[in-house]
Protein backbone atom coordinates (compact mmCIF):
# COMPACT_ATOMS: atom_id res chain seq x y z
CA UNK A 1 0.00 0.00 0.00
CA UNK A 2 2.79 2.40 0.91
CA UNK A 3 4.57 1.58 -2.32
CA UNK A 4 1.41 2.25 -4.31
CA UNK A 5 0.92 5.61 -2.61
CA UNK A 6 4.54 6.52 -3.29
CA UNK A 7 4.17 5.68 -6.97
CA UNK A 8 0.93 7.67 -7.24
CA UNK A 9 2.57 10.61 -5.50
CA UNK A 10 5.47 10.51 -7.92
CA UNK A 11 3.13 10.43 -10.91
CA UNK A 12 1.16 13.37 -9.55
CA UNK A 13 4.35 15.35 -9.04
CA UNK A 14 5.55 14.57 -12.57
CA UNK A 15 2.24 15.55 -14.12
CA UNK A 16 2.15 18.76 -12.12
CA UNK A 17 5.65 19.60 -13.26
CA UNK A 18 4.83 19.15 -16.98
CA UNK A 19 4.24 22.47 -18.76
CA UNK A 20 0.71 23.09 -19.98
CA UNK A 21 -0.13 24.57 -23.37
CA UNK A 22 -3.46 26.14 -24.32
CA UNK A 23 -4.35 26.06 -28.02
CA UNK A 24 -7.06 28.57 -28.97
CA UNK A 25 -8.74 27.51 -32.22
CA UNK A 26 -10.88 29.62 -34.51
CA UNK A 27 -13.15 26.74 -35.49
CA UNK A 28 -13.28 22.97 -35.56
CA UNK A 29 -11.85 22.81 -39.11
CA UNK A 30 -8.48 24.02 -37.85
CA UNK A 31 -7.87 20.64 -36.22
CA UNK A 32 -8.19 19.01 -39.64
CA UNK A 33 -6.29 21.53 -41.75
CA UNK A 34 -3.44 21.83 -39.22
CA UNK A 35 -3.28 18.25 -37.93
CA UNK A 36 0.49 17.88 -38.56
CA UNK A 37 1.25 21.05 -36.64
CA UNK A 38 -0.95 19.98 -33.73
CA UNK A 39 0.61 16.50 -33.74
CA UNK A 40 4.07 18.08 -33.55
CA UNK A 41 2.85 20.25 -30.70
CA UNK A 42 1.61 17.21 -28.79
CA UNK A 43 5.00 15.55 -29.25
CA UNK A 44 6.66 18.34 -27.28
CA UNK A 45 7.16 18.00 -23.56
CA UNK A 46 3.84 19.64 -22.75
CA UNK A 47 0.22 18.89 -21.91
CA UNK A 48 -2.07 20.31 -24.62
CA UNK A 49 -5.53 21.77 -23.92
CA UNK A 50 -7.83 22.88 -26.77
CA UNK A 51 -10.35 25.71 -26.54
CA UNK A 52 -12.28 27.74 -29.11
CA UNK A 53 -11.74 31.47 -29.33
CA UNK A 54 -15.41 32.26 -28.70
CA UNK A 55 -15.83 29.74 -25.87
CA UNK A 56 -17.69 31.40 -23.00
CA UNK A 57 -15.64 29.31 -20.55
CA UNK A 58 -12.29 30.41 -22.00
CA UNK A 59 -9.91 31.46 -19.22
CA UNK A 60 -6.14 31.79 -18.89
CA UNK A 61 -5.92 32.80 -15.22
CA UNK A 62 -7.48 31.70 -11.98
CA UNK A 63 -7.00 33.24 -8.55
CA UNK A 64 -4.45 35.63 -10.08
CA UNK A 65 -2.30 32.68 -11.21
CA UNK A 66 -1.83 31.71 -14.85
CA UNK A 67 -3.20 28.27 -15.68
CA UNK A 68 -0.84 27.58 -18.59
CA UNK A 69 2.83 27.93 -19.43
CA UNK A 70 2.28 28.46 -23.15
CA UNK A 71 -0.58 29.73 -25.32
CA UNK A 72 -0.96 29.15 -29.06
CA UNK A 73 -3.58 31.34 -30.78
CA UNK A 74 -4.75 29.87 -34.12
CA UNK A 75 -7.60 32.33 -34.56
CA UNK A 76 -6.35 35.21 -36.72
CA UNK A 77 -9.75 36.64 -37.69
CA UNK A 78 -11.36 36.54 -34.25
CA UNK A 79 -13.13 39.78 -33.39
CA UNK A 80 -13.54 39.10 -29.67
CA UNK A 81 -12.41 36.34 -27.36
CA UNK A 82 -14.91 34.53 -25.20
CA UNK A 83 -15.45 35.18 -21.49
CA UNK A 84 -14.45 38.83 -21.94
CA UNK A 85 -10.75 38.09 -22.40
CA UNK A 86 -8.99 41.06 -23.96
CA UNK A 87 -5.57 41.67 -25.50
CA UNK A 88 -4.37 43.09 -22.17
CA UNK A 89 -4.98 39.71 -20.54
CA UNK A 90 -2.56 38.03 -22.93
CA UNK A 91 0.01 40.75 -22.29
CA UNK A 92 -0.39 40.18 -18.56
CA UNK A 93 0.12 36.48 -19.23
CA UNK A 94 3.48 37.33 -20.83
CA UNK A 95 4.36 39.66 -17.96
CA UNK A 96 3.72 36.73 -15.61
CA UNK A 97 6.28 34.64 -17.49
CA UNK A 98 4.10 32.79 -20.01
CA UNK A 99 5.05 32.17 -23.66
CA UNK A 100 2.83 33.10 -26.58
CA UNK A 101 2.61 31.97 -30.23
CA UNK A 102 0.16 33.89 -32.45
CA UNK A 103 -0.74 33.42 -36.11
CA UNK A 104 -2.19 36.02 -38.45
CA UNK A 105 -3.73 36.14 -41.91
CA UNK A 106 -5.02 38.67 -44.41
CA UNK A 107 -8.37 38.56 -42.58
CA UNK A 108 -6.85 39.62 -39.29
CA UNK A 109 -8.98 40.81 -36.40
CA UNK A 110 -8.40 43.70 -34.02
CA UNK A 111 -7.56 41.60 -30.92
CA UNK A 112 -4.56 39.99 -32.66
CA UNK A 113 -3.37 43.40 -33.90
CA UNK A 114 -3.64 44.82 -30.39
CA UNK A 115 -1.57 41.99 -28.90
CA UNK A 116 1.11 42.52 -31.54
CA UNK A 117 1.13 46.31 -31.15
CA UNK A 118 1.80 46.01 -27.41
CA UNK A 119 4.81 43.80 -28.26
CA UNK A 120 6.31 46.31 -30.69
CA UNK A 121 5.04 44.65 -33.88
CA UNK A 122 2.49 46.16 -36.27
CA UNK A 123 0.35 44.03 -38.59
CA UNK A 124 -0.70 45.57 -41.88
CA UNK A 125 -4.35 46.46 -42.51
CA UNK A 126 -6.99 43.80 -42.95
CA UNK A 127 -7.26 42.62 -46.54
CA UNK A 128 -3.59 43.20 -47.38
CA UNK A 129 -1.08 40.52 -48.33
CA UNK A 130 2.63 40.21 -48.91
CA UNK A 131 3.20 40.33 -52.67
CA UNK A 132 6.39 39.43 -54.52
CA UNK A 133 6.43 39.43 -58.34
CA UNK A 134 9.81 37.72 -58.40
CA UNK A 135 10.00 35.19 -55.57
CA UNK A 136 6.60 33.59 -55.90
CA UNK A 137 5.99 29.86 -56.14
CA UNK A 138 5.29 28.29 -59.53
CA UNK A 139 1.96 26.98 -58.18
CA UNK A 140 0.75 30.53 -57.47
CA UNK A 141 -2.66 31.34 -58.97
CA UNK A 142 -1.42 34.57 -60.57
CA UNK A 143 -1.67 37.03 -57.67
CA UNK A 144 1.92 36.36 -56.55
CA UNK A 145 0.94 36.11 -52.89
CA UNK A 146 2.19 32.54 -52.50
CA UNK A 147 5.81 33.48 -51.99
CA UNK A 148 8.96 31.46 -51.38
CA UNK A 149 10.78 32.87 -48.34
CA UNK A 150 14.36 32.06 -47.40
CA UNK A 151 15.55 35.19 -45.56
CA UNK A 152 15.92 33.51 -42.18
CA UNK A 153 17.36 34.82 -38.94
CA UNK A 154 21.13 34.27 -38.65
CA UNK A 155 20.52 32.87 -35.17
CA UNK A 156 20.23 29.12 -35.71
CA UNK A 157 18.98 28.60 -32.16
CA UNK A 158 15.65 30.04 -33.38
CA UNK A 159 15.24 29.04 -37.02
CA UNK A 160 17.37 25.89 -36.99
CA UNK A 161 20.60 25.05 -38.76
CA UNK A 162 20.48 25.59 -42.54
CA UNK A 163 16.67 25.85 -42.92
CA UNK A 164 15.09 25.12 -46.30
CA UNK A 165 12.89 27.68 -48.14
CA UNK A 166 9.32 27.90 -46.89
CA UNK A 167 5.97 28.80 -48.40
CA UNK A 168 4.19 31.88 -47.08
CA UNK A 169 0.76 33.29 -47.90
CA UNK A 170 -0.44 35.92 -45.48
CA UNK A 171 -0.10 39.38 -44.01
CA UNK A 172 3.04 41.41 -43.49
CA UNK A 173 4.37 42.96 -40.29
CA UNK A 174 6.70 45.80 -39.37
CA UNK A 175 8.80 46.19 -36.24
CA UNK A 176 8.78 49.21 -33.97
CA UNK A 177 12.30 50.68 -34.42
CA UNK A 178 12.28 51.87 -30.81
CA UNK A 179 11.72 48.38 -29.40
CA UNK A 180 15.10 46.59 -29.07
CA UNK A 181 13.45 43.35 -27.95
CA UNK A 182 11.89 42.53 -31.34
CA UNK A 183 13.66 39.71 -33.23
CA UNK A 184 13.55 39.34 -37.01
CA UNK A 185 13.05 35.59 -37.51
CA UNK A 186 11.99 35.60 -41.18
CA UNK A 187 11.61 38.57 -43.50
CA UNK A 188 10.64 39.05 -47.14
CA UNK A 189 12.95 39.53 -50.10
CA UNK A 190 13.92 42.98 -51.37
CA UNK A 191 11.37 42.70 -54.23
CA UNK A 192 8.33 42.24 -51.94
CA UNK A 193 5.77 44.76 -50.74
CA UNK A 194 2.64 44.67 -48.60
CA UNK A 195 -0.65 45.90 -50.00
CA UNK A 196 -4.21 44.90 -50.92
CA UNK A 197 -4.27 42.77 -54.05
CA UNK A 198 -7.22 44.46 -55.80
CA UNK A 199 -6.40 48.09 -54.97
CA UNK A 200 -4.15 50.65 -56.57
CA UNK A 201 -1.14 51.76 -54.59
CA UNK A 202 -1.91 55.38 -53.72
CA UNK A 203 -0.05 55.58 -50.42
CA UNK A 204 3.26 54.27 -49.20
CA UNK A 205 2.77 50.70 -47.90
CA UNK A 206 3.36 49.73 -44.29
CA UNK A 207 6.70 48.25 -45.32
CA UNK A 208 8.55 47.17 -48.44
CA UNK A 209 11.41 44.81 -49.18
CA UNK A 210 13.37 43.33 -46.33
CA UNK A 211 11.54 45.56 -43.85
CA UNK A 212 8.52 43.26 -44.15
CA UNK A 213 8.54 40.73 -41.33
CA UNK A 214 6.91 37.40 -42.08
CA UNK A 215 7.76 35.81 -38.71
CA UNK A 216 8.76 38.01 -35.78
CA UNK A 217 9.56 37.30 -32.16
CA UNK A 218 10.18 39.06 -28.91
CA UNK A 219 11.90 38.01 -25.72
CA UNK A 220 10.67 40.09 -22.79
CA UNK A 221 12.98 41.22 -20.01
CA UNK A 222 11.58 38.46 -17.80
CA UNK A 223 12.68 35.93 -20.48
CA UNK A 224 9.10 35.22 -21.61
CA UNK A 225 8.91 34.68 -25.37
CA UNK A 226 6.40 35.74 -28.00
CA UNK A 227 6.27 34.81 -31.71
CA UNK A 228 3.97 36.23 -34.41
CA UNK A 229 3.56 34.35 -37.71
CA UNK A 230 1.87 36.35 -40.44
CA UNK A 231 0.44 33.29 -42.20
CA UNK A 232 -1.68 30.64 -40.53
CA UNK A 233 -1.51 28.71 -43.82
CA UNK A 234 2.22 28.40 -43.19
CA UNK A 235 1.37 25.88 -40.43
CA UNK A 236 -1.19 23.94 -42.49
CA UNK A 237 -0.87 20.38 -43.74
CA UNK A 238 -1.04 21.61 -47.32
CA UNK A 239 2.05 23.79 -46.87
CA UNK A 240 3.85 21.14 -44.80
CA UNK A 241 3.50 18.60 -47.63
CA UNK A 242 3.90 20.98 -50.58
CA UNK A 243 6.73 21.21 -53.08
CA UNK A 244 8.60 24.50 -53.42
CA UNK A 245 10.05 26.09 -56.52
CA UNK A 246 10.56 29.79 -56.97
CA UNK A 247 9.62 31.29 -60.33
CA UNK A 248 13.14 32.71 -60.73
CA UNK A 249 14.94 29.61 -59.52
CA UNK A 250 16.62 27.14 -61.87
CA UNK A 251 16.67 24.38 -59.25
CA UNK A 252 14.21 21.49 -59.26
CA UNK A 253 11.22 21.32 -56.97
CA UNK A 254 12.00 20.42 -53.37
CA UNK A 255 9.99 19.69 -50.27
CA UNK A 256 9.01 22.76 -48.32
CA UNK A 257 10.88 23.57 -45.13
CA UNK A 258 7.72 24.69 -43.33
CA UNK A 259 7.50 21.75 -40.95
CA UNK A 260 11.10 21.88 -39.76
CA UNK A 261 11.16 25.67 -39.56
CA UNK A 262 7.89 25.97 -37.62
CA UNK A 263 8.93 23.12 -35.31
CA UNK A 264 12.21 24.92 -34.50
CA UNK A 265 10.43 28.21 -33.88
CA UNK A 266 7.88 26.47 -31.68
CA UNK A 267 10.65 24.77 -29.66
CA UNK A 268 12.29 28.15 -29.18
CA UNK A 269 9.16 29.98 -28.04
CA UNK A 270 8.36 27.14 -25.61
CA UNK A 271 11.94 27.43 -24.22
CA UNK A 272 12.92 23.95 -25.32
CA UNK A 273 15.84 25.64 -27.09
CA UNK A 274 17.97 28.58 -26.00
CA UNK A 275 17.14 28.39 -22.30
CA UNK A 276 20.22 28.93 -20.10
CA UNK A 277 20.87 28.14 -16.45
CA UNK A 278 23.98 28.22 -14.27
CA UNK A 279 25.26 26.35 -11.22
CA UNK A 280 28.47 25.51 -9.40
CA UNK A 281 29.73 29.10 -9.03
CA UNK A 282 33.04 28.97 -7.18
CA UNK A 283 36.13 31.11 -6.69
CA UNK A 284 39.37 30.63 -4.82
CA UNK A 285 42.93 31.81 -4.59
CA UNK A 286 45.09 29.85 -7.01
CA UNK A 287 46.53 26.86 -5.18
CA UNK A 288 44.11 27.09 -2.25
CA UNK A 289 40.68 25.68 -1.44
CA UNK A 290 37.58 27.89 -1.88
CA UNK A 291 37.05 30.26 1.05
CA UNK A 292 34.65 33.05 2.03
CA UNK A 293 37.24 35.12 3.89
CA UNK A 294 37.87 37.41 0.91
CA UNK A 295 41.06 38.20 -0.92
CA UNK A 296 44.09 40.41 -0.67
CA UNK A 297 45.14 42.89 -3.33
CA UNK A 298 47.26 41.39 -6.15
CA UNK A 299 46.21 37.81 -5.26
CA UNK A 300 45.92 35.36 -8.14
CA UNK A 301 42.36 34.00 -8.15
CA UNK A 302 40.42 31.44 -10.14
CA UNK A 303 36.71 31.71 -10.98
CA UNK A 304 34.48 28.98 -12.42
CA UNK A 305 30.81 28.64 -13.31
CA UNK A 306 28.85 25.78 -14.92
CA UNK A 307 26.44 26.90 -17.67
CA UNK A 308 23.90 24.61 -19.31
CA UNK A 309 21.46 25.19 -22.16
CA UNK A 310 18.20 23.51 -23.11
CA UNK A 311 18.46 21.70 -26.45
CA UNK A 312 15.39 19.85 -27.73
CA UNK A 313 14.06 19.65 -24.19
CA UNK A 314 17.29 18.29 -22.68
CA UNK A 315 19.89 20.10 -20.57
CA UNK A 316 23.33 19.94 -22.20
CA UNK A 317 26.65 21.68 -21.61
CA UNK A 318 26.76 25.19 -23.08
CA UNK A 319 29.73 25.81 -25.37
CA UNK A 320 29.45 29.54 -26.04
CA UNK A 321 32.78 31.18 -26.77
CA UNK A 322 31.77 34.74 -25.92
CA UNK A 323 30.94 34.49 -22.19
CA UNK A 324 32.79 37.11 -20.13
CA UNK A 325 33.54 37.66 -16.45
CA UNK A 326 33.70 41.12 -14.90
CA UNK A 327 35.35 41.91 -11.58
CA UNK A 328 33.37 44.97 -10.55
CA UNK A 329 33.50 47.45 -7.71
CA UNK A 330 31.50 50.31 -9.19
CA UNK A 331 32.99 49.97 -12.65
CA UNK A 332 34.68 46.83 -13.98
CA UNK A 333 38.35 46.63 -12.97
CA UNK A 334 38.83 43.34 -14.83
CA UNK A 335 36.97 42.06 -17.88
CA UNK A 336 38.09 38.72 -19.28
CA UNK A 337 36.73 35.85 -21.35
CA UNK A 338 35.65 32.53 -19.86
CA UNK A 339 36.81 29.31 -21.51
CA UNK A 340 34.49 26.26 -21.30
CA UNK A 341 35.42 22.61 -21.11
CA UNK A 342 33.39 19.69 -22.48
CA UNK A 343 31.17 19.69 -19.37
CA UNK A 344 30.25 23.39 -19.70
CA UNK A 345 32.50 24.47 -16.82
CA UNK A 346 33.76 27.97 -17.61
CA UNK A 347 37.02 28.93 -15.89
CA UNK A 348 39.48 31.79 -15.83
CA UNK A 349 42.43 32.96 -13.72
CA UNK A 350 43.38 36.59 -13.18
CA UNK A 351 45.18 38.88 -10.75
CA UNK A 352 43.12 41.02 -8.41
CA UNK A 353 43.86 44.72 -8.98
CA UNK A 354 45.82 46.77 -6.46
CA UNK A 355 42.61 48.35 -5.19
CA UNK A 356 40.72 47.25 -2.11
CA UNK A 357 36.99 47.41 -1.40
CA UNK A 358 33.83 45.35 -2.01
CA UNK A 359 33.82 43.67 -5.43
CA UNK A 360 31.59 41.31 -7.40
CA UNK A 361 32.35 38.41 -9.70
CA UNK A 362 29.72 39.17 -12.36
CA UNK A 363 28.64 37.12 -15.37
CA UNK A 364 26.05 39.00 -17.45
CA UNK A 365 25.32 37.08 -20.66
CA UNK A 366 22.63 38.51 -22.92
CA UNK A 367 22.49 37.24 -26.52
CA UNK A 368 19.72 37.10 -29.11
CA UNK A 369 17.89 33.79 -28.93
CA UNK A 370 19.06 32.91 -25.42
CA UNK A 371 17.52 33.70 -22.07
CA UNK A 372 19.32 36.34 -20.04
CA UNK A 373 21.86 34.77 -17.71
CA UNK A 374 23.04 36.83 -14.74
CA UNK A 375 25.24 35.79 -11.82
CA UNK A 376 26.82 38.10 -9.21
CA UNK A 377 28.95 36.92 -6.29
CA UNK A 378 30.16 39.50 -3.76
CA UNK A 379 33.62 39.35 -2.16
CA UNK A 380 35.81 41.74 -0.19
CA UNK A 381 39.34 42.72 -1.15
CA UNK A 382 41.65 44.00 1.64
CA UNK A 383 45.05 45.66 1.58
CA UNK A 384 48.23 44.08 2.97
CA UNK A 385 48.42 43.77 6.74
CA UNK A 386 51.43 45.35 8.43
CA UNK A 387 52.99 41.91 8.89
CA UNK A 388 52.53 40.94 5.24
CA UNK A 389 54.73 43.51 3.55
CA UNK A 390 58.16 42.44 2.35
CA UNK A 391 61.04 43.63 4.49
CA UNK A 392 62.72 45.20 1.50
CA UNK A 393 60.61 46.07 -1.49
CA UNK A 394 62.68 46.26 -4.70
CA UNK A 395 60.61 49.12 -6.05
CA UNK A 396 61.48 51.15 -2.92
CA UNK A 397 65.25 50.86 -3.30
CA UNK A 398 65.55 54.51 -4.45
CA UNK A 399 63.82 55.63 -1.25
CA UNK A 400 66.07 53.44 0.88
CA UNK A 401 69.09 54.92 -0.87
CA UNK A 402 67.86 58.47 -0.38
CA UNK A 403 67.25 57.87 3.34
CA UNK A 404 70.68 56.38 3.98
CA UNK A 405 72.36 58.98 1.82
CA UNK A 406 70.61 61.68 3.83
CA UNK A 407 71.82 60.16 7.09
CA UNK A 408 75.35 59.78 5.73
CA UNK A 409 75.37 63.30 4.41
CA UNK A 410 74.17 64.66 7.72
CA UNK A 411 76.89 62.75 9.56
CA UNK A 412 79.64 64.03 7.24
CA UNK A 413 78.28 67.56 7.37
CA UNK A 414 78.22 67.46 11.17
CA UNK A 415 81.85 66.34 11.36
CA UNK A 416 83.01 68.96 8.91
CA UNK A 417 81.03 71.68 10.57
CA UNK A 418 82.25 70.87 14.06
CA UNK A 419 85.92 70.58 13.16
CA UNK A 420 85.82 73.64 10.96
CA UNK A 421 84.33 75.63 13.83
CA UNK A 422 87.15 74.60 16.23
CA UNK A 423 89.81 75.79 13.78
CA UNK A 424 88.14 79.18 13.44
CA UNK A 425 88.20 79.66 17.24
CA UNK A 426 91.96 78.87 17.41
CA UNK A 427 92.69 81.49 14.74
CA UNK A 428 90.90 84.15 16.77
CA UNK A 429 92.91 83.35 19.91
CA UNK A 430 96.18 83.82 18.06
Amino acid sequence: MKLLLAVLGSLICLSAASPRTLVILENILTKETHSSFLADLKSKNTEVVFKYATDSALTIKKYDERLYDNIVILAPSVTAFGNGIAAADFLQFVDDGGNLLVTGSSEIGDPIKEIAADCGIEFDDEGTSVIDHMNYDVSDAGQHTLIVADQFSPHSIISGADPKPVLFNGIGMAADPENPLVIDILHAASTAYSHAIDKDILEYPLAIGTKILLVAGMQARNNARVVFIGSQDMLSDAFYNAKVKSAVSTEAEASSGNKDFVSNVMSWVFKENGNLRFSGVSHNQVGFAPSDTGYRITDDVEFSIIIEEMRSGEWVAFQGGDVQLEFVRIDPFVRTGLTPDAAGNFKVQFKIPDVYGVFQFKVDYDRVGYTHLYSATQVSVRPFRHTEYERFIPSAYPYYASAFSMMGGLFVFSLVFLYHKDEVVKDKDQ
